[in-house]
């Protein structure tokens, strides 16, 4: 791989990008809308640091907040031709040095971590005589986190907890939790354990009291980034500043808009302050939004806009760099159930329209919304990845796919290239060349072990000389950060879980009052963050966002649910189903109704010139009142062998080819597969499995055709 040159490095910046890289030195705020690219930002600036000889490597340190990102990170600065950076999570770092410091600080090994608080947090619940089931356990063990992430001890949490607008779970006063936590820690000490949280604080203590261990650490790293800064807690800003010392070459990175995990202690007052801590330091406003449509964007502006054309949160205006698209929607449903199902339909008419299942997500803002969607993403046999379940790397087939690579790795001698080996390797594990017929567990299988198929893909594609054993160093490298590869399914996520990702297709569901703002929310800051959650979702979307709400939780219920107040401010661009009930007749009353402004005009009909409404409409050319310009023998012919291939399969007719994609391959009768291609519902899937055999039914009709013209 030919290494980037500065001048390379810098010319694949735009000039706000550009900024930020050739600033390698002091304090800089980077203050970066979402899709605005700054990830590529931050690794170029690494990047150009390095191979100006500006920074060594080994002595950068990169911050982020999950081991996704961090390996991203670090895939990314490799591209790039550096090596030596060291790109972790703020537990990562601070575990590492721990583990290494710990017996020159105390004296022996260092304890262990425990993987959950349940235990301890449930011992000291006993001890105490306190009787709570297990949900209050958890959300216990959350209220010990976030306290001790404030840097508030347990005999200063009441008046903490009070100054926060703080309600204890599980029915506590503010006495008892301040118990609860000083009897976990005793617990704790007796085991000789250490949690998650205490990585971080026992570390801070050590760098306070041991300059010697401080220095030591300063020597190793001189420069830092952090990214996603508005997520940074009290506990993590006073470890980086011991990291730091009197220094400040330090670059952070952030978007006050996206500011949603308050409730867990972070704090946007670090990024927003940041330059009155460090005066002078450089200032950068990525808004060239590289993600979503001008659609999309203009939508998530408008979600922040408040009185008076002001912007909320401190944030930036996006402008989008994409051509324009489609206008994002917003439906409302009778119930629950039917926002579940029309959400699954679209999500099959837009499979059957050639997307990708990896390209679409459907967000909600409680994971309890997910099981009537997962029920009707089954029904229509839709793969599906539940964000938050089991990791991929934990998956018993993916094990078992590593260890075969592993063997292979020996043997192999480069006769044959890496992308076909792989495949040959995993088979073992029970990998096929076609996916099944049914999607379930067997489905999930197939996806993650041609997700390992994937990577070796792109791993053959960056370096065609890699070979079994670089695949398997990735692979041991993506696991340790658990940075796993892309597997194919439609993925569903709250909006929290939703951060830091995009798709092409967005199903943003429940977009009602007391979801969105969920209920629990009653002060205005509780309330301003549940606006900026819905600004997270909407901006996941690259291409396609669809918005829903339901009338009603239960089928037959009453509707009393109202659209989100949050998308009043965007009613003009999605119409009457997004604005509530008073402010609906305020806009009939002032004439509302009007196509949104920037809306694409729908496709219109070859035969008569009106618009084509519906889905199945703009596939075949024409509407549903013009009469048909196929041959209707040949779509005979074409349902008959739908019919024979779905039963074979055994899936439903439809699922091989919808009546309009028929309809639309017997009009234009394609003769290429780059015809076939270019109809709406064969997407590249589809193609692989029916092409040939699509092509020559047409093929021999005409034959038939001609023959008895003769």
């Amino acid at each position: 791989m030919t290494v980037p040159t500065p001048d390379d490095i810098l010319a694949a910046l735009d000039p706000e990008q550009r900024a930020v890289a050739q600033s390698s030195s002091g304090p800089m705020v980077v203050l970066a809308g979402a899709g605005t690219g700054k990830t590529r930002a931050i690794t170029h600036r690494m990047a150009y640091a390095v191979s100006t000889g500006v920074h060594q490597p080994q002595r950068v340190l990169a911050l982020t907040f999950t081991a996704r990102a961090a390996g991203e990170m670090r895939t990314r600065l490799r591209g790039l031709g550096v090596t030596g950076v060291q790109a972790r999570t703020f537990h990562a770092a601070a575990l590492r040095q721990l583990h290494y410091f710990w017996p020159q600080a105390v004296g022996g090994p260092a304890p262990e971590v425990m993987p959950h608080k349940a235990g301890a947090l449930a011992e000291a619940l006993g001890r105490l005589r306190l009787d709570v089931d297990r949900t209050a356990l958890r959300d216990l063990a959350s209220e010990v986190e976030w306290a001790k992430v404030a840097l508030v001890a347990p005999e200063g949490y009441a008046a903490a907890a009070r100054a926060a607008r703080r309600d204890p779970p599980a029915g506590l006063d503010h006495t008892a939790m301040a118990r609860v936590m000083s009897t976990y820690e005793e617990v704790k000490a007796e085991r000789g354990v250490m949690d998650f949280e205490d990585v971080l604080l026992v570390l801070l203590g050590i760098l306070r009291e041991r300059d010697d261990i401080a220095r030591t650490i300063r020597g190793q790293y001189r420069h830092f980034v952090v990214d996603e800064f508005q997520d940074v807690s009290p506990l993590q800003h006073a470890l980086l500043l011991e990291w730091l010392g009197e220094r400040t070459d330090l670059c952070v990175v952030g978007d006050p808009a996206q500011t949603i995990y308050s409730f867990a202690g972070a704090s946007a007052d670090f990024l927003t302050g940041f330059t009155s801590r460090y005066p002078g330091a450089a200032v950068v406003h990525l808004v060239r939004n590289y993600r979503s449509t001008p659609q999309v964007v203009n939508l998530a502006n408008a979600l922040l806009t408040g009185p008076g054309g002001t912007r909320r949160s401190g944030s930036v205006e996006l402008v989008s760099q994409r051509p324009a698209g489609t206008a994002p929607t917003c439906t409302a449903h009778e119930d629950d159930q039917a926002e579940a199902r029309a959400v699954a339909a679209a999500v099959r008419a837009g499979l059957d329209g050639g997307g990708s299942a990896s390209s679409i997500a459907v967000l909600f803002r409680t994971n309890g919304q997910s099981e009537a969607l997962e029920a009707a993403l089954a029904e229509q046999e839709i793969p599906y990845l539940v964000r938050g379940g089991e990791r991929f790397f934990q998956r018993r087939e993916v094990r078992e796919a590593i260890v075969l690579l592993r063997g292979a790795a020996r043997s192999d001698d480069g006769s044959v290239p890496l992308p076909e080996l792989v495949r040959d390797v995993i088979i073992g594990a029970g990998w096929s060349h076609r996916p099944p017929h049914h999607g379930g567990a067997a489905r999930e299988k197939w996806e993650s072990l041609t997700a390992l198929a994937a990577l070796a893909d792109d791993l053959f594609a960056m370096s065609p000389q890699s070979r079994i054993a670089d695949l398997v160093r990735e692979l041991d490298e993506r696991a340790a950060s658990q940075h796993a590869p892309t597997v194919e399914g439609v993925t569903l996520a709250s909006l929290h879980a939703a951060k830091g990702l995009e798709w092409e297709t967005v199903h943003l569901v429940g977009c009602s009052d007391g979801l969105l703002p969920i209920s629990m929310a009653e002060t205005p800051e509780a309330i301003e963050e549940e606006r900026r959650l819905l600004y997270v979702g909407v901006t996941r979307a690259r291409t396609e966002l669809a918005l829903t709400w339901a009338r009603s939780r239960s089928v037959g219920g009453r509707g009393t649910r109202r659209p989100s107040r949050f998308l009043e401010p965007a009613a003009r661009l999605l119409g009457g189903a997004a604005v509530g009930a008073a402010k609906a007749k305020r806009s009939r009353r002032a004439g509302a109704g009007s196509p949104a402004p920037g809306a694409g005009r729908r496709p219109t009909c070859r035969s008569c010139g009106a618009d084509l409404a519906t889905g199945a409409e703009r596939t075949v050319g024409r509407c549903a009142t013009c009469p048909p310009t196929h041959d209707q023998a040949l779509f005979e012919r074409l349902r008959e062998w739908r019919s024979s291939t779905a039963k074979e399969a055994s899936v439903p007719a439809y699922v091989v080819f919808t009546d309009a994609t028929l309809t639309a391959i017997a009009e234009q009768q394609p003769t290429t597969h780059g015809e076939l291609a270019a109809i709406r519902g064969v997407g590249a899937r589809k193609l692989e499995l029916y092409a040939d055999e699509v092509l020559t039914l047409l093929h021999v009709g005409e034959d038939q055709s001609s023959t008895s013209d003769d």
